[in-house]
């Protein structure tokens, strides 16, 4: 078959989310808005940790997102979420294997910074309690990080491209821009992106807080407070988020309703610390430079940045600073920014998708997302994070800001589609 190898435009056609504050783009969209925090208690964990609260995923019922009894026997609940927000960004698409588009010509990339956690730690226990010959024959095709991708192609007869992303709280972030230049240079006409984690887990939990990641707090409404002096840490969270990139011309030809269009990724790494941010911030920096300049972003442009903002000491002061160097000083003061994650709380490799999803409706609608629970200002945090209330403003660019454990750093950027 023959391809063209050139600079193709590409666009939003579809988005579907799991999330703590929805499990639906409406429901999660009308919770940003008005500010609805998806941090409770901990609930479903019997063994004793040091963590209270969590973005716990409510009220999912696979069946009733699609999913068969079949599915959900034979996938982790991580591979649950990603086919459900799978299901609602094709609905939403209008797209169809074999009908409006060549199966060949439609990819995944869905990736997940854990994978499968619950399977993992049941069939650990099978190996310890009855020994090996009794492990589930389904252990590593539940448990592996990219069957939620291979499950998602699957259902779609996706039988073009496919690479599932793991780069920690970069993931999905990272896949949403190879997404983007696979279809830029001819590789798919579309492609299902996103991430999707369910590690909301005592192992998991205990880990991160014996790393001192985690907030301590009782109070969910003072568990995830990014750029506020008070933050001691991130708040684990589940979910999925999925959207559908499409080749400008190919959306078009069949009518399909545009959501924005991708136009810019950059891609880099701190090489500094396996857990903590490089100091300066210069390379993370880099990342937003090149998703800014591919974007063609100019001085004066209304620009909305949804910051990794994980409400850890480290991350948002040395964010503040990777701002700064990106935008330069002016410029950065006049854009504005947010962390859902006050909202989700951190949802991992699940964690960039939501929010290239959340920068995307922000300019659709021209609404700024508020950081909730942000009180007291951190003097190191000194950028219009948009405390407590969204705002109206006007839009010209969104970017999502992704920072992962390795130092893997991401960025995607968004405009409206003006012509």
């Amino acid at each position: 078959m023959d391809r063209v190898y050139m600079d193709k435009r590409v666009v939003i056609t579809g988005m579907g989310v799991v999330t703590p504050i929805g499990n639906n783009i409406n429901d999660f969209w009308q919770h940003l808005k008005e500010g609805v925090c998806g941090i409770r208690s901990i609930e479903g964990i019997e063994e004793d940790i040091p963590i209270h609260v969590a973005g716990q995923v409510r009220d999912f019922d696979p069946i009733a997102q699609g999913l068969t009894s079949a599915d959900v026997r034979r996938s982790d609940r991580y591979s649950q979420f990603a086919v459900a927000a799978s299901i609602q960004a094709m609905a939403q698409s209008g797209l169809v294997a074999g009908e409006n588009i060549a199966p060949e010509r439609l990819g995944v990339y869905i990736g997940s910074g854990i994978g499968g956690m619950q399977t993992f730690v049941d069939q650990t226990k099978v190996l310890v309690n009855e020994g090996a010959r009794r492990i589930s024959p389904l252990f590593i095709p539940m448990m592996i990080s990219n069957i939620a991708a291979g499950n998602v192609a699957i259902r779609f007869h996706a039988q073009g491209v496919c690479l599932p992303v793991v780069s920690a709280c970069a993931t999905s972030t990272h896949a949403a821009g190879e997404a983007f230049r696979a279809i830029k240079h001819g590789y798919a006409d579309a492609i299902l992106t996103g991430g999707s984690e369910a590690a909301v887990h005592a192992l998991a939990i205990g880990g991160f807080a014996n790393s001192k990641a985690l907030s301590m707090a009782t109070n969910p409404a003072e568990a995830s407070i990014p750029f506020d002096r008070r933050r001691n840490g991130f708040v684990m969270a589940e979910g999925a988020g999925v959207l559908l990139f499409e080749e400008l011309e190919h959306a078009r030809k069949r009518g399909a309703t545009i959501l924005a269009e991708v136009v810019g990724y950059g891609n880099s790494c701190d090489a500094y610390h396996y857990t903590a941010p490089r100091p300066d911030g210069a390379a993370a920096s880099n990342a937003m430079r090149q998703a800014l300049e591919e974007a063609s972003f100019t001085a004066g442009e209304a620009l909305y940045i949804n910051a990794h903002g994980t409400s850890t000491p480290l991350n948002d002061k040395t964010e503040t600073q990777v701002i700064k160097l990106a935008l330069g000083e002016e410029e950065a003061r006049k854009a504005s920014i947010s962390s859902t994650k006050s909202m989700t709380g951190h949802m991992l490799g699940a964690t960039g998708a939501v929010e290239l999803i959340a920068s995307a409706l922000a300019l659709r609608d021209g609404i700024v997302p508020p950081t909730i629970g942000l009180q007291e200002a951190d003097p190191e945090c000194d950028l219009d994070y948009t405390p407590r209330k969204a705002k109206l403003r006007a839009l010209d660019v969104a970017i999502s800001n992704s920072l992962g454990f390795g130092g893997h750093n991401a960025c995607v950027a968004l405009r409206k589609l003006n012509d």
